[in-house]
């Protein structure tokens, strides 16, 4: 007796139990959401430091637990204390400069006003002459946009101290899970390749593509967004100006950006000590800008990344602004992430329709 049943019902099966484990699929992402930070922080650290754990497994081939607990200690003592001890900083200086624009104590319009009055005649009788003098309104709207600008850094500061209890459940969450991930990294790299319904080079091909520009956009990005963002902090600390850690933290995100870096933040204040007549600051701050923030870029970058990720700077920009508003943060990294398995993918769509030699 033949049990097997009809086409058209056995396909019908098929793609209802394709349906349910969308459905499903989609109710755990949206189950996920709120620890989403928690969940890729883990998942970005588990790639980045993968080799450490593998050497450490080397070590102990049979204790798993212990090389994983010892690589998770070492995350948190070389990375994540360092970062919470600068957002502890950060939260602190911040809303200080909120509360010093508030009062007037930060007044731009007073520092333009200065800069205006130490520029040389031909040249300020040339800004009057085209309406943006002391009484024009390019004064007025740089005034306000300096210090909407100012306003709104400091307010962020101030609301990652006020959203505190979010932060540290999901960063206990994050050890959590960066915890399992170093453990079983490799044992749900296999069920995932398993279960993806792609050929195996595809697979291949993509999941290398996926860790390398992962660990080349840390690596490559944020370690040398972060060295500036130390160096012009610390030069701001060295020379005595205003809230050198929440500079040197936008110095280090502006840095992120081709074509931007930190001296949108350095140059511009370095011009104000030189022409308000703070002569010796403003030279050390524009050499130390230029010959130490301004090579890192060029020596450590190359050290990091070396060619593991091949994208032009406009793609890297406009996946980097793009990741940013969409999801904050953490699209400092998955916006050039997304972007770079965009490329992966028609790369190898290409390669498969391109016809044999």
């Amino acid at each position: 007796m033949n049990n097997k049943l009809p086409e058209p019902y056995s396909s019908l099966e098929d793609k209802a139990f394709l349906a349910l484990i969308v459905l499903v699929s989609l109710a755990f992402a949206w189950l996920l959401l709120p620890y989403f930070s928690a969940v890729f922080w883990a998942a970005a650290l588990a790639i980045l430091f993968a080799p450490l754990q593998t050497r450490l497994l080397r070590s102990w081939p049979e204790r798993q637990n212990l090389a994983a607990l010892v690589c998770l200690s070492l995350i948190v003592l070389l990375v994540l204390l360092p970062l919470i001890w600068i957002t502890t900083m950060l939260v602190q200086e911040g809303a200080q400069v909120y509360r010093r624009i508030q009062t007037g104590d930060i007044n731009f319009s007073l520092y333009l006003q200065q800069i205006y009055a130490a520029l040389p005649a031909s040249i300020t009788a040339l800004l009057d002459r085209f309406g943006m003098g002391s009484s024009g309104l390019l004064l007025e709207r740089l005034t306000r946009a300096l210090t909407q600008g100012s306003q709104y850094l400091a307010g962020q500061a101030v609301n990652i101290g006020q959203d505190a209890v979010n932060l540290v459940v999901s960063f206990f969450v994050m050890l959590y899970l960066l915890f399992f991930f170093l453990r079983d990294g490799q044992a749900l790299v296999q069920r995932l390749n398993h279960l993806l319904p792609l050929r195996q080079e595809i697979k291949r091909d993509l999941a290398g593509k996926f860790a390398t520009v992962i660990s080349a956009t840390v690596k490559g990005n944020i370690v040398v967004a972060m060295v500036q963002g130390a160096l012009g902090g610390f030069i701001f600390w060295a020379l005595g100006l205003n809230a050198p850690v929440l500079w040197g933290v936008v110095m280090a995100f502006l840095s992120l950006l081709p074509a931007v870096g930190a001296a949108v933040v350095w140059l511009p204040m370095a011009a104000y000590l030189l022409i308000s007549g703070q002569t010796t600051q403003g030279l050390v701050l524009a050499a130390f800008g230029v010959l130490v923030i301004g090579l890192v870029d060029n020596l450590l970058r190359p050290v990091l990344v070396g060619k593991d990720i091949k994208m032009p700077d406009y793609l890297v920009l406009l996946s980097t602004l793009g990741g940013i508003s969409l999801f904050g943060l953490h699209g400092f990294v998955l916006g050039p992430v997304i972007a770079a398995m965009f490329m992966a993918a028609w790369g190898l769509l290409a390669a498969a329709r391109r016809p044999p030699p």
